[in-house]
């Protein structure tokens, strides 16, 4: 990044770690989520339970959030420990491994929208990647999710691509099957199965991947100058309640993200208002407003004389 736009000095200070807030981000999901299947159970009606599932929905995307600050090592300096960690209470629960995930997640920063990054070329060309897009097919895309048959197609896509940069040992392998017989056991002998399947593998498979696609749009599609650094990443300045769901712990910034991946999300608000400090950054950087507005015009209408069929 040109040092013009921000000083080194404040970079480094923005990018000191503190351990607790990360490890307080990961508990109060766990809080959360624990809440809204209490109140969900205690209020015992269909609106309520339709709260539960997009509550749910959102810290399981709130957990990928985290997996991937952990992917960074931005958590402790312990890099085998915090591992473990993640992988226990937050990457194994929404069916990843943060090691596959972080050999994947590197090859997309080192390769940003190339034909060597990973998570470009599996999206390249794809109708659901493909902008603008007619209101009624993005309509329809979205249903999808909720239907659980764009969540199934993105999941097998999902596993397919962990799995290739998938470099555990056997040992590591027999834990994490370990792990899960052992919750299926308790989910036996407790008679939780029922409950399981209507507070995590609903939510997990409508509103999980529901909000990861449109992150993913976000991010690095739809109204794109690939030609330009600024221009060629998104970052969203979402409203109150989109935190919710499309934008758990800082995911939003990713624009900075990219030019300073080693600032924790704690601190990324700071990144962002240092850099907009900047009148030739705060002209250049691509900057939307919301994810149901700015984001959705921005996918749908771009003039086609303009589209690349790139996003």
């Amino acid at each position: 990044m040109p040092a013009r736009y921000i000083e080194p000095g404040i970079v480094k200070q923005l990018s000191s770690l503190t351990p607790w807030r990360t490890a307080l981000a990961v508990g109060l999901d766990w809080v959360v989520i624990a809440g809204a299947i209490a109140l969900s159970q205690w209020a015992r009606n269909p609106l309520a339970y339709l709260v539960s599932v997009i509550v749910i929905g959102g810290r399981q995307h709130a957990f990928a959030a985290l997996m991937h600050e952990f992917a960074h090592y931005r958590f402790i300096e312990n890099k085998g420990l915090s591992d473990w960690i993640c992988d226990l209470f937050v990457s194994w629960p929404i069916l990843a491994s943060v090691d596959a995930y972080r050999r994947n997640h590197l090859a997309h920063h080192r390769y940003t929208n190339t034909e060597q990054d990973p998570d470009w070329v599996v999206k390249l060309g794809t109708r659901k990647f493909t902008f603008p897009q007619e209101w009624q097919y993005a309509v329809l895309n979205l249903l999808g999710y909720l239907a659980f048959i764009g969540s199934a197609f993105d999941m097998i896509q999902a596993i397919q691509r962990l799995r290739a940069h998938d470099q555990s040992t056997r040992a590591y392998k027999l834990t994490r099957f370990a792990y899960y017989l052992a919750f299926a056991i308790v989910f036996t002998l407790t008679g939780a199965w029922v409950p399981f399947l209507l507070y995590w593998v609903v939510p997990f498979m409508t509103v999980f991947f529901l909000a990861l696609y449109v992150r993913s749009v976000a991010e690095h599609f739809a109204a794109m100058n690939y030609a330009e650094e600024l221009q060629s990443t998104r970052t969203v300045l979402p409203y109150l309640w989109e935190n919710l769901v499309f934008s758990p712990h800082g995911v939003n910034y990713h624009l900075e993200h990219h030019l300073y991946p080693s600032v924790p999300f704690y601190n990324l608000p700071q990144l962002h208002s240092a850099l907009m400090a900047s009148s030739d950054y705060a002209a250049q950087a691509h900057i939307t407003r919301g994810y149901t507005t700015g984001l959705v015009r921005e996918c749908l209408s771009l003039r086609p004389s303009a589209a690349t069929g790139r996003g």
